[in-house]
């Protein structure tokens, strides 16, 4: 794509008290930092960085590349795509540093200032990694720039040397400078979490005028291959969006730059991900069209999510992540209100605005029916992250049976404790109430240096909270049973409430659990082929409660030989029949286990007029209450 940057303005009003402007940095923390980014290989995926640390003393410099990256919760080792690593001294003398981890280089015999030149390999454009070609680069800054311990504080400086003749230019919400390539940032937690798209960009500008205060300002900076016009029905959207976004706190946060960035990436060669930055999100949608209504809700619904951690995360911060270390996975208790009430709300705000007819009622079965529920808490599923977030493991784990993401779990929660307020209150108090709380109480009081949070919270900060918003039984019962417990909210009255019914998407089928089997010598081997990459039976399933798990072969249903159809049949039982299975363990040793066929648990939530009922004046209202615009 050879066109250059174009700008599209989308005005709105917006009447919102309490905007405020970034407050003047502290002052900086000695020498700053320096990189200078060129790309001498693009079209084998590579880029050369120059980092200058200067005046750091005499003791050895432990210069490390990050293992994890802010928004995951995996570790992920970026240090393995660094190659041709030089480094040298203040009068251009070469060292030899030494290796005691594998993300860590010790330099020692410096003069005070050392250089260090590498080449970092990426072809994964997603939120998390980097993908560089001649088309563009997609830079998560852990992913690619080495840094120095105790140099936290020190400001940076980067500058970006494009390949000859390309038309990129540059989006990111790092700070300007005097060159449309040279940016800085005031602290290295603001410069790891700010991504750079350097592309033949389109963008588009959006002003929300707030009132007395300054404009609200973001733009959409989008490496597509569309027309301005497509762009600019995108941006028409995402204005829409936001004022529904904001009217949940009633301003938005003080952008450190004074503009919020969309960075969109839509080429065929992405992979499909979103990632949340302090004053920015990176939204990759494969091949994405902008110029249909479906192609761009796929790129909102992304963008609904990821902004409105701009509060929830970014700002509303738990402790565990904060600050974010780069050295290890990050481990926090909350991550079912980081992400699954962002999740919650990235939904229902969509239909608020009128962009999307889905309900954030599609996490009730998952929660209700999942099987990790029986083994974690949300707390604990919170804590499993590492494991879970994009994570790789070479051994089995029963993480299939034993977890249920944070986000689908944590929507549930919201979903409840939503409901359950605007019941208890008689519709005076909602879910909006209480992360207008937590903003004013943890997200906006600032940290002198930017990008901090100066009052991350605690699991008992939001009980406190919920209990000053309710009462101190309210927040007790729900903390301890859907929290810290492994109940789930009464979802059928809740929405009744509402007028949804919850039912039973199945009634009357059988059912012995959702483990798929393959045909093989003898019988159904119960989970796919081969040991390493076996299915497991569901914790409180029938089948798990018989004692028949991944690995089992089922040689006989019922006397019979055990077919696929046979298989099949099982559902077609009812609930309370008896099903003898002859199964053969791994060893060869083989066993009769009676299975008591139970009824299909799986649920639907529906409108209580598609059933042919008429909803109620109460249910009307508390349905408007709820899932209705707060602006429009």
């Amino acid at each position: 794509m050879s066109r250059q940057a174009r700008r599209v303005v989308i005005a709105g009003v917006l009447a919102i008290a309490g905007l405020t402007v970034a407050a003047a940095p502290p002052a900086q923390q000695g020498s700053p930092v320096t990189y200078r980014v060129s790309f001498p290989a693009a079209e084998h995926h590579s880029m050369r960085v120059e980092v200058v640390f200067p005046d750091v003393g005499g003791d050895p410099l432990h210069v490390r590349m990050s293992r994890s990256s802010p928004g995951r919760y995996a570790a992920h080792d970026f240090a393995k795509n660094v190659s041709q690593v030089e480094v040298f001294d203040g009068a251009g003398r070469r060292l030899t540093p030494a290796r005691r981890d594998p993300d860590e280089w010790i330099v020692a015999g410096h003069d005070g200032t050392v250089r260090v030149v590498y080449h970092v390999f990426g072809d994964h454009a997603d939120g998390t990694y980097l993908g560089i070609d001649t088309t563009h680069a997609h830079l998560n800054m852990p992913a690619a720039f080495l840094w120095a311990d105790g140099l936290d504080l020190r400001p940076i400086r980067i500058t970006f040397d494009p390949p000859a003749g390309s038309s990129w230019s540059a989006a990111t919400q790092l700070l300007p400078a005097e060159s449309p390539w040279t940016f800085t940032a005031p602290n290295l937690q603001y410069f790891m979490d700010s991504p750079v798209e350097l592309a033949a960009l389109e963008i588009a500008a959006i002003d929300l005028p707030a009132g007395a205060a300054p404009p609200a300002k973001f733009r959409i900076a989008a490496h597509v291959d569309a027309p301005a016009g497509d762009l600019q029905a995108l941006a028409a959207s995402t204005a829409t969006l936001l004022r529904e976004q904001v009217a949940v706190f009633g301003e938005f946060p003080a952008f450190e730059g004074g503009t919020y960035t969309f960075l969109l990436d839509g080429m065929p060669w992405t992979f499909d991900d979103a990632m949340e930055h302090r004053n920015s999100t990176m939204v990759t949608v494969p091949g994405l069209s902008l110029g249909t209504a479906s192609g761009r809700l796929r790129a909102l619904s992304s963008m609904s999510h990821e902004f409105f951690h701009v509060w929830n995360v970014e700002r509303i911060r738990p402790v565990g992540l904060e600050p974010f270390d780069f050295t290890r996975a990050n481990v926090t208790c909350c991550l079912w209100l980081a992400e699954g009430f962002t999740q919650y709300y990235g939904v229902l705000l969509l239909h608020r605005a009128g962009l999307g007819n889905g309900l954030p009622v599609g996490v009730v079965d998952p929660v209700v029916n999942g099987s990790g529920r029986r083994v974690r808490s949300v707390i604990e599923m919170s804590e499993y992250a590492p494991f879970a977030d994009a994570a790789v493991s070479n051994d089995m784990t029963d993480q299939a049976r034993s977890f249920i993401s944070y986000y689908t779990f944590g929507a549930a929660i919201a979903l409840g404790l939503d409901l359950s307020l605007r019941e208890w209150s008689r519709g005076t108090i909602s879910l909006d109430d209480y992360m207008r709380r937590l903003w004013e109480r943890y997200g906006k009081p600032a940290d002198v240096r930017p990008g901090y949070v100066a009052r991350p919270y605690t699991l008992e900060d939001l009980r406190r909270e919920l209990a000053e918003l309710t009462t101190p039984p309210f927040a007790d019962e729900f903390f301890d049973r859907f929290v810290a417990g492994r109940d789930v909210p009464d979802f059928q009255r809740l929405l009744a409430l509402a007028g949804f019914v919850l039912r039973p998407a199945a009634s009357g089928r059988g059912w012995i659990g959702d483990v798929p089997v393959s045909e093989s010598a003898g019988g159904l081997l119960v989970g796919v082929a081969g040991f390493g990459n076996r299915a497991l039976t569901a914790v409180g399933s029938p089948l798990y409660d018989a004692g028949i798990d991944g690995g089992d072969v089922v040689t006989a249903i019922d006397g019979q030989p055990a077919t696929r159809a046979a298989w099949e049949a099982i559902g077609r039982r009812r609930p309370g029949d008896v099903v003898t299975l002859a199964i053969r363990r791994r060893d060869g040793r083989r066993e009769d286990r009676r299975v008591e066929v139970g009824a299909q648990p799986r649920l639907e939530v529906v409108a209580l007029e598609s059933t042919g009922a008429t909803l109620t004046a109460a249910q009307s209202a508390f349905r408007q209450a709820w899932l209705g615009s707060r602006v429009r």
